[in-house]
């Protein structure tokens, strides 16, 4: 646990410190976001963010091959060079986005390129979690693959809306993945405790923590498509390492939910970037638009509009993440009663800040007393 959490630890002090210089860039090079009506920011922002994650990754990555207890997983296999490949492929063409605004089929084009570049080293779906079911050929175990990558990195993108939102979401959800993946790692062998998801994923929560700071409201900078891209890449690869490799049928005290988790955690983790995601597509598709149309009715702009501060929008939003995030992660820890108490309870208080009905009638009071004041 030590390792990983200086990895975490180390991604996160080269991220924020890079970052500034990625800021200065961004400026040089025109990389910035400009005002527009479908947007919550007031002034012209500065993109590119997600150079200094994908520095800060390369750091921890690069460190963690030379240490003794994680070396094997760089010498026995080419998998992480090839989500680090990867990675630094779709960060690349998100900050070619950033700058120059691609059309929407060339970034769909690299997307998948990477996606490919992960299966064709073996980053791929092969087996469901439960009894090491066979899923499907291997050509169509790379198709899932790509299309599983895909979403995630633009179902990321989709969320990235507000001020340290995508960032603060894959950071508490990355960090309930993590703890699975180890324990999972723990439950499979007493002597060697190294895992690649719970070395990505750290990773990318440590890339994220140092960048928030830069981040929150009134940001400095976005992590842009060169950010979002690159973190739903690397919890979908973290993700597709765990699925199907260990039973958790062996976890102590697991039941038939936990035959699921790797299924089900991963949905909990990208639960609110896959609700807006889908959301999304089914409005757009529905109103005779391209699913790629912009507009100004994601969740944190639903948020805005019924009374919520930019800053309590997003605190929200990391309420429901650590709520379904923890809730599917908990059954592998608790008994069933303990966990669906936490459920009851989790999901009562998200509802309730997420509607804020004493707020709502502050807000209101003055409105009402306003006519009486000019009669």
């Amino acid at each position: 646990m030590r390792i990983y959490l200086f990895l975490l630890l180390l991604a996160a002090a080269v991220t924020f410190l890079v970052t500034p210089a990625a800021r200065l860039v961004a400026r040089r090079a025109g990389a910035l976001t400009a005002v527009r009506s479908r947007d919550v920011h007031t002034a012209v922002t500065p993109r590119l963010g997600g150079l200094a994650m994908l520095a800060g990754i390369t750091a921890a990555m690069l460190a963690a091959s030379q240490v003794p207890f994680l070396s094997a997983l760089f010498q026995d296999s080419a998998q992480p060079w090839a989500i680090l490949a990867a990675a630094a492929l779709v960060c690349l063409l998100g900050a070619a986005d950033d700058k120059w605004d691609l059309d929407w089929f060339i970034k769909l084009g690299g997307q998948v390129l990477a996606a490919v570049i992960l299966a064709a080293e073996g980053v791929r779906l092969v087996s469901l979690p439960i009894g090491g079911i066979t899923l499907l050929s291997p050509r169509s175990a790379i198709l899932l693959t790509v299309l599983v990558v895909v979403v995630s990195m633009n179902a990321v993108n989709f969320v990235d809306g507000l001020d340290g939102l995508a960032a603060g979401v894959m950071a508490i959800g990355g960090g309930a993945f993590f703890l699975y993946a180890y324990m999972l790692t723990r439950t499979a062998s007493t002597t060697d405790y190294s895992s690649l998801a719970a070395l990505i994923t750290a990773i990318m929560v440590g890339a994220c923590i140092g960048f928030l700071p830069h981040n929150l409201h009134r940001a400095r900078i976005f992590m842009g498509d060169s950010g979002s891209m690159l973190l739903g890449l690397l919890l979908a690869a973290s993700t597709i390492t765990v699925t199907g490799q260990i039973d958790p049928g062996r976890l102590s005290g697991a039941d038939a939910l936990g035959q699921f988790l790797p299924i089900l955690l991963p949905i909990g983790v990208m639960f609110i970037p896959f609700l807006d995601f889908a959301l999304a597509v089914v409005r757009r598709i529905g109103s005779g638009k391209s699913p790629f149309h912009a507009d100004k009715r994601h969740l944190h702009h639903r948020l805005l509009a019924i009374g919520h501060s930019h800053a309590r929008a997003v605190a929200i939003m990391y309420v429901w993440t650590i709520v379904v995030a923890l809730g599917l992660l908990l059954p592998a820890f608790l008994s069933t009663r303990m966990t669906l108490a936490f459920w009851a309870v989790g999901l009562l208080g998200a509802v309730l800040v997420t509607l804020d009905p004493v707020a709502r009638l502050r807000r209101r009071a003055p409105e009402q007393k306003e006519p009486d004041a000019l009669s």
